[in-house]
């Protein structure tokens, strides 16, 4: 599942649990099996079929959830003011930097395809014509940093990495991808476009990168970056995920991905269409999963059952919202496991035995990703 990165609303807490639990009973599993631990390739391989029973996890498509099946409007979140568009940016360019010590830096990008400049944190390398990190995050993403930067240790972790990377700031509820409307609550979303085609260019011109990238993400962004990675096999050599869900055609996934969306009241079919439809099922990596043979690749999840990060006095949301939620992408990461394995296409594949969907475990997890990402870029 896809919902949680910031702190969510009351409401929303509410109505996150409960769409959890409608995926959790349809799955017929609720958390990895005791003792799977982590492992590769297989490691935790029982799935138990897409809702409605049916064995093959790419194609369900029961109509049991419908372009209806979104969150009610007293569940939903503030997405926060849309920023204000431009009709006036015509080419690509990064239009200023701030660096607030040598290699680190916030670059202002002017984006035709998003019709207004959106920034970007970039962890320089020491030899900056080394190759890129792309790194997403979730549905609350914010306009002025990503939360990679002040939730996780990732800029002190890849700080003798000698890898660029470049971190999006923005893109609420987004699922970083090329929507097909304008949305009044959450604005226009063309970031397909912007990641793929107008800022790699702009990132590899300014710092003479030698052109290999790897993309990561968590949360929703975790299947911003499959989808991404599916789509544009050319451009990324790999891919780092944590904690989402990769599917947008059977019935989890197309729950998954409408609630996601609609959380902070965006309106899913003004995404791709109608749910279900054909774009719908373009965007969807365990249907388009050969696309990504050849790929290393990571997939990391939790239970849910909480860990070492919680104690006396964790926040109750904490415990109930993360771990529901957590739980359902432990099942989503099992469907593409399975589909990746069926296909013959090596993962390595961390299933942990405990862990809340909250950002202090990804970080305990950027570095089990490590080797996957330095054996993708080539380091």
């Amino acid at each position: 599942m896809n919902f949680a990165c910031r702190r969510p609303g009351l409401g929303r807490a509410v109505g996150v649990v409960a769409v959890a639990v409608a995926v959790l009973a349809g799955s017929g599993e609720a958390v990895a099996a005791p003792g799977t631990g982590s492992g590769s390739g297989s490691a935790g391989s029982s799935d138990s079929g897409s809702l409605g029973g049916s064995s093959d996890l790419g194609s369900s498509d029961s109509g049991s959830v419908t372009s209806g099946s979104t969150m009610p409007e007293s569940w939903q979140d503030d997405p926060g003011p849309i920023p204000p568009l431009r009709d006036d940016i015509v080419t690509p360019a990064i239009v200023s930097e701030k660096f607030t010590s040598e290699r680190v830096a916030r670059f202002l990008i002017a984006s035709p395809a998003l019709h207004r400049e959106v920034g970007v944190d970039v962890l320089l390398a020491a030899d900056s014509s080394r190759p890129t990190l792309y790194m997403l995050e979730g549905v609350g993403a914010g306009e002025d940093q990503s939360a990679w930067m002040y939730m996780t240790d990732a800029p002190k972790f890849f700080a003798d990495k000698n890898i660029n990377v470049v971190l999006t700031n923005g893109g609420v509820a987004s699922l970083y991808t090329d929507w097909d409307e304008r949305d009044p609550k959450v604005g226009l979303h063309k970031w397909e476009t912007f990641l793929t085609k107008e800022l790699p260019s702009l990132i590899n011109a300014r710092l003479k990168t030698n052109g290999v990238n790897a993309i990561a993400g968590t949360s929703m962004g975790a299947q911003g970056a499959m989808m991404l990675a599916h789509r544009r096999p050319d451009l990324y050599r790999g891919i780092a995920v944590f904690s989402g869900c990769y599917s947008t055609t059977d019935d989890v996934g197309r729950l998954s991905t409408q609630v996601t969306v609609s959380s902070r009241g965006g309106d899913p079919a003004k995404m791709w269409g109608v749910p279900g439809g054909p774009e719908w099922a373009a965007h969807d990596t365990v249907r388009n999963a050969e696309a990504l043979r050849g790929k290393p690749i990571y997939l990391s999840v939790g239970t849910g059952i909480v860990g070492e990060h919680e104690g006396p006095g964790t926040d109750a949301e904490r415990i109930f919202v993360g771990g529901g939620i957590e739980a359902a992408a432990n099942q989503c990461t099992r469907r593409l496991d399975k589909k990746l394995r069926e296909l013959g296409i090596p993962a390595t594949v961390d299933y942990e035995v405990t862990g809340v969907h909250a950002w202090a475990y990804w970080n305990d997890r950027l570095p089990k990703a490590w080797p996957t990402l330095r054996q993708a870029l080539g380091v």
